[in-house]
This record gives structure tokens, C-alpha cells and sequence, in this order.
């Protein structure tokens, strides 16, 4: 329905817990040009960033027209100075593609951490189809989610978390359990995000995952999530807790 509709739809609703926006290119020929692009975000943008919780802005729709140029770092820089320029005062979130090789990633990560950038998502979903995860043929067009994306994403939130010190990750991909959760908490995750679980596991997944959760940081002597955060990552010793 689009950005104008949906703002319409929740400006008058509330919730009881954080409700995040996600904003990403139009997917038709008409933004694929970069100017264009840019002036779809910034539409989309000042419709809803100050509608939820935080906003993230999703470079890494891998089912959009024209795949993924903002994960060029020159027109990443580009479109995070155009929508430095509307008002908000919720946290900025950037989805990142599990596909990005390490240096990429660090140029992108050094363009957004010049910008109003407080945490990044990792990740999204993969389009590799040379994963030895996969057992069963599969379309040759869009993204898969699920445990064929968790070592990407978890590699990805792991360095994320070493070059963007301070920033809050939000790990997504593959999680089926409160264990998965735990090791992405463990890599540098302060909160998690699941979908492919649930719809295989059912909405009750989230409740055994927060019980589960208890259970592990008992186990491993922590008093809450946050003391946790990190500690299997070597870039550890030097983030705050």
C-alpha cells in the first residue's frame, strides 16, 4: 500500500511493545536510477521515521529491482546525507546483505558511522546459491532465509561488532532456538529478530527462546542479557558493557 498508507493505518495506534519501521527501495525500474533511489528512501523516511521505535533503512533487499546499489559505499554516503537532512528523533538502524565481503563491509560501516547511524541488522537474507547448506533445489531468483543465512549473518554481526564499537547489532538469521539466539547475543547481538523460526516453530517460539534465554545465562553466570553481549567475540576487551 505504500509508505503514506501505512503511516495513516498506525499513526494512532498503540502498542505495547517497540514497533520498528523498515523503509526500502521501490521495487520497479523507476528507482534504480541513484538520484531517484535516494528520493524514494527520503519519501519513505519522512513519512514513518518518526511513526515507531527506530527506523531501519534496508540496503539490502535482495528481491528489489535493480538489486542492491546502496551497498556501494559513494551512494551509501549519498543517501545517508540526504535523509541526515529530515527530522527525527528515533534511532537509525542499516540492514545489511550477508553476502558482503569484509572489505565492503568495513567501507560501508566507515560511511554510516559518519552519519546519525546508532546500530546496525545482521543480517539479511542470502542470494549465494554455493552454500552447502542448501539440500533442496531452490529458485534461482530472491533471497533464502533461515539456517542457509545464519553463518553468514553470524559472521557478519561478529565484525560488525568489532568495527562499530558502541553501536547496538541486531542479530537476524536462522534463529530456531534460544540457543541460536544466545550465540548471536554471545557474538555482539543486543536484541534478536526471527521470522523463518516462527513460521516453521509457531508464535510460541518467542516465549520458549525468553525462557531459554533465562536458562542459559544462569547457566553461565550472568545476571541479565547485556553482561553477555560480546564475550565470544575477540573485540570484547575493548567495548563497553
Amino acid at each position: 500500500d505504500g509508505a503514506r498508507a501505512i503511516t495513516e493505518r498506525l499513526r494512532d495506534k498503540h502498542f505495547a511493545i517497540p514497533i520498528g519501521m523498515s523503509i526500502a527501495k521501490t521495487n520497479n525500474r523507476a528507482t534504480c536510477d541513484t538520484d531517484n533511489g535516494i528520493q524514494d528512501y527520503a519519501k519513505a523516511f519522512s513519512h514513518v521515521a518518526n511513526l515507531g521505535a527506530y527506523t531501519t533503512i534496508n540496503i539490502s533487499c535482495p528481491n528489489t529491482f535493480g538489486g542492491e546499489p546502496f551497498t556501494d559505499p559513494d551512494r551509501l554516503e549519498r543517501l545517508l546525507s540526504r535523509l541526515d537532512q529530515l527530522p527525527t528523533t528515533k534511532p537509525i538502524f542499516i540492514k545489511l546483505a550477508p553476502d558482503l565481503d569484509m572489505d565492503t563491509l568495513d567501507s560501508l560501516i566507515a560511511v554510516a558511522e559518519q552519519h546519525r547511524v546508532q546500530g546496525y541488522i545482521c543480517s539479511n537474507l542470502t542470494k549465494n546459491r554455493n552454500n552447502p547448506l542448501i539440500k533442496d533445489q531452490v529458485p534461482t531468483y530472491g533471497g533464502l532465509s533461515g539456517k542457509v543465512v545464519e553463518p553468514l549473518a553470524n559472521k557478519l554481526l561478529a565484525r560488525v561488532y568489532q568495527q562499530a564499537p558502541g553501536k547496538i547489532i541486531i542479530g537476524c538469521g536462522g534463529v530456531f532456538s534460544a540457543e541460536d539466539a544466545y550465540k548471536k547475543i554471545r557474538l555482539g547481538a543486543a536484541l534478536v529478530q526471527l521470522i523463518t523460526g516462527m513460521i516453521y516453530q509457531g508464535p510460541q517460539l518467542i516465549g520458549q527462546i525468553n525462557q531459554g534465554l533465562v536458562r542459559l545465562l544462569k547457566r553461565d553466570g550472568y545476571k541479565n542479557i547485556s553482561q553477555a553481549i560480546g564475550v565470544d567475540n575477540p573485540a570484547k576487551s575493548r567495548r563497553p558493557v
